[in-house]
């Protein structure tokens, strides 16, 4: 909500809800990032969608990936917060032995208030100890439909290393991060620049974690906005 605040008197807006996130579902059984890519796309040209910048935050970046390298006549180009281009089994593994998971479903599923708050340690920079635990429980209690079929995206989202081939993409891409990201660290950050290559920026937000746009909206924004105004201007040059 803070991003669209900020971006709704420059820019057309749309703020879909990934499969099993609101009240998004399919009878498919299909849990695979190109499925959620297929639906975005779909959704969007129904709304007569002919270019856009797609903007991804976490497993939001990896559908946003997939939707650049299936869609290029779509997606002209990316700004992805605190993700990879793919989650292989071995940066997974690395990842969660870092953060004291065995699944992502540990952490990111959680089933009690403790949970939660173990959570959103694991997402912010510095979690605010004052925060009254009824805060957790009601977003225990509305957050987490869907259980079972999203555990399977989580499951869904890890390849093995030798199925993962780096994709050459010709958009340009902004990373934007959180430089005290404990998921996706800087060194995941600058590792995925290096991948995506000349045509990728990284930028740091200073005291923010895994979710830098909701700890510090403001910084994010402004960011942001910088960042959009600059992919116009190349687009009006090209």
């Amino acid at each position: 909500m803070f991003q669209v605040l900020a971006l709704r008197s420059h820019y057309s807006v749309y703020v879909p809800d990934l499969l099993f996130f609101g009240d998004s579902i399919t009878a498919a059984g299909n849990r695979s990032p190109r499925f959620q890519a297929d639906c975005l796309v779909t959704g969007l040209r129904k709304l007569g969608v002919e270019r856009c910048v797609v903007m991804g935050l976490s497993y939001g970046g990896m559908i946003g990936f997939k939707m650049a390298e299936l869609y290029p006549d779509l997606v002209e180009s990316m700004v992805v917060c605190g993700s990879v281009e793919a989650l292989t089994e071995s940066l997974s593994n690395r990842r969660l032995k870092r953060l004291g998971f065995r699944r992502w479903s540990e952490c990111l599923m959680p089933t009690t208030v403790e949970g939660v708050k173990e959570m959103f340690r694991v997402g912010t920079h510095w979690l605010p100890p004052w925060i009254p635990n009824w805060i957790f429980k009601d977003y225990l209690e509305v957050m987490f439909s869907h259980r079972k079929e999203r555990e399977e995206l989580l499951e869904a989202l890890v390849i093995r290393d030798e199925d993962f081939t780096p994709y050459h993409y010709h958009q340009r891409m902004h990373l934007l991060w959180g430089d005290g990201d404990k998921i996706f660290d800087l060194e995941v950050a600058q590792n995925l620049k290096e991948q995506l290559g000349e045509k990728a920026k990284l930028q740091y937000i200073e005291k923010a974690g895994h979710i830098s746009q909701l700890e510090r909206p403001c910084a994010y924004n402004a960011h942001l906005k910088r960042i959009l105004a600059s992919l116009t201007a190349y687009e009006q040059l090209q």
